[in-house]
């Protein structure tokens, strides 16, 4: 990141959030007694790993399993297994991992407890198909979906109906069991059946809304896929079984930043932890909201949730995700207005297709483009975002970060307009 004052702020309160959304030390206080038989931990997502060791660290006791979470995100454990594989569209090393998961659920007995860790990317990385499904129907439509800009609640509703594990039926399969279910939210709203397609929780909506989004989003469906996604809603769970602690959410990951902010002699103000729609609409919304705000104080308007990039043919070539789609609207919209500066990140540490977490800007950014001959415009329009901000040194690049609480956005208003 640059080594402007602004730079240093955006940064600081970025990494605060980051802080308050790591899993070490925030299973005190909510450990379920210990069970006369094994203690067996099965988990999945992008912060799985960490999640594993930040449990090990904490329960006094024996344990085993196994968790899966993205490539380059694992973490080294004692005794709970990790294993990687691909997101976010998935592959057969997923599929593996989610059926040993299923598996070394079924073979929990009465005594047992079955602890489950789940947080954002889960639902690539249990690829399990369905009876009926194979593989490569879920794979492509995971990238129908991604390239359709569907919101992350169609999606999950969409994965669970393709799935034998999602939607409550990693907790029928651990039943007689005792279940205690432990995620990280990346989702809007906080809705623990759409964190990670809810392997604990039972999908109430089932088939007729999947069918529904799908065909919504111009995604074609064959016969024999529609029966195979009709007979497995058909023998979905119709119970949510145990016990479901939330340890870190968006909103408290916005709390932290804001915290920061004051901390700087910032007024800070959260817009919303479920802001979603396309990343180019919102940030120029945002634009105009931060040119409104009231003279006086410098104020950080702080947001979060997860947008979306509806990519046509045309376009697809382009590189970066949807916070750096995000910020190069923004910056478009505001046009070098002095006194703005902003940050838009993933809290995983990877946005979209490049290795940065996301970009950052201040005042100076579109003078700047401009003698370097960038159009910003133009490759707003390319959904090529991270070019611009890599040729004029405003990545962030933070590495995997091993948790996900969603984006986090923050405009930093000093006035002088």
């Amino acid at each position: 990141m640059g080594e402007t004052e602004d730079g240093r702020i955006l940064q600081r309160v970025f990494g605060a959030a980051l802080g308050q959304a790591m899993p070490a030390g925030r299973f005190a206080g909510r450990l379920p007694e210990r069970p006369r038989g094994r203690t067996l931990v099965l988990g999945a997502g992008k912060a799985a790993a960490s999640m594993a060791a930040a449990f090990e660290a904490e329960w006094d006791g024996p344990c085993e399993g196994l968790v899966v979470t993205r490539y380059g995100h694992g973490v080294p454990t004692r005794r709970i297994e990790v294993v990687e594989a691909s997101h976010p569209v998935p592959d057969a090393a997923g599929e593996a991992a989610a059926r040993r998961i299923l598996d070394l659920a079924r073979g929990a007995g009465a005594d047992d407890l079955v602890v489950v860790l789940i947080s954002g990317g889960a639902s690539s990385l249990l690829a399990l198909p369905a009876p009926g499904v194979t593989l490569a129907d879920k794979q492509a439509v995971n990238r129908a979906l991604l390239l359709s800009g569907a919101p992350i609640g169609e999606m999950n509703t969409v994965r669970k109906a393709l799935s034998a594990i999602k939607g409550g039926r990693l907790a029928a399969a651990a039943a007689p069991a005792r279940l205690v279910t432990y995620a990280i939210s990346d989702v809007p709203g906080d809705d623990p059946g759409t964190i990670g397609s809810g392997p604990t929780v039972r999908d109430a909506r089932g088939a007729p809304e999947a069918l529904a989004i799908l065909a919504r989003r111009g995604i074609g469906v064959d016969a024999p896929l529609r029966r195979a996604v009709e007979a497995n809603a058909a023998s979905a769970p119709q119970d949510d079984a145990g016990v479901f602690h939330m340890l870190a959410t968006p909103m408290m990951a916005l709390e932290a930043g804001a915290e920061a902010a004051r901390a700087l002699g910032l007024e800070p103000v959260i817009w919303g932890d479920a802001i979603e729609g396309e990343a180019r609409a919102v940030g120029a919304e945002h634009a105009r909201r931060a040119l409104a705000a009231p003279p006086g104080r410098p104020t950080l308007f702080i947001s979060g949730g997860e947008t979306t990039v509806t990519v046509g043919p045309e376009a697809r070539g382009g590189r970066g995700g949807r916070n750096s789609e995000y910020l190069l609207s923004l910056a478009v919209a505001l046009d070098g207005r002095p006194g703005v500066s902003a940050i838009a990140c993933d809290t995983d540490g990877i946005d979209g297709s490049e290795s940065n977490a996301g970009a950052w800007f201040d005042p100076s950014l579109t003078a700047r483009a401009r003698a370097a001959g960038i159009d910003l415009a133009a490759h707003l329009d390319a959904h090529d975002a991270f070019t611009p901000f890599e040729r004029l040194d405003r990545l962030v690049v933070t590495g995997p970060t091993f948790t996900n609480v969603n984006d986090f956005r923050a405009i930093l208003v000093r006035g002088g307009w």
